[in-house]
């Protein structure tokens, strides 16, 4: 069963409709691919699977840092929960070290 790691799209079932009116019930699989998304704040890529729907929002909203930073935890994959807290820790520790340097 495939689902994005990032967005949480999975399958869904649908009615086929024929002519006759007659309805079949089917599944309806995201179009998911392996991707290697490049995160500016870790500097290197990360192997992810996600959703073609997903790699275009990631280009609409700036980046795939940015676009993960605004997912909510529970859509997240396990894999993308990890990937998600090491960008926080990697910003929090770029901030700090920022403000050391102004002082």
């Amino acid at each position: 069963m495939s689902r994005c790691e990032l967005s949480g799209k999975g399958p869904k079932v649908k009615n086929l409709v024929s002519h006759s009116n007659v309805k079949t019930k089917f599944r309806v699989q995201p179009n998911v691919q392996k991707k290697q998304l490049y995160s500016n704040a870790l500097n290197r890529t990360v192997k992810l699977q996600v959703a073609t729907s997903t790699i275009r929002n990631i280009e609409h909203v700036g980046g795939f840092d940015t676009y993960i930073l605004n997912q909510p935890d529970l859509q997240l994959s396990a894999r993308a929960l990890v990937t998600k807290k090491k960008i926080q820790a990697q910003l929090k520790k770029k901030q700090s070290l920022a403000k050391g340097v102004k002082k």
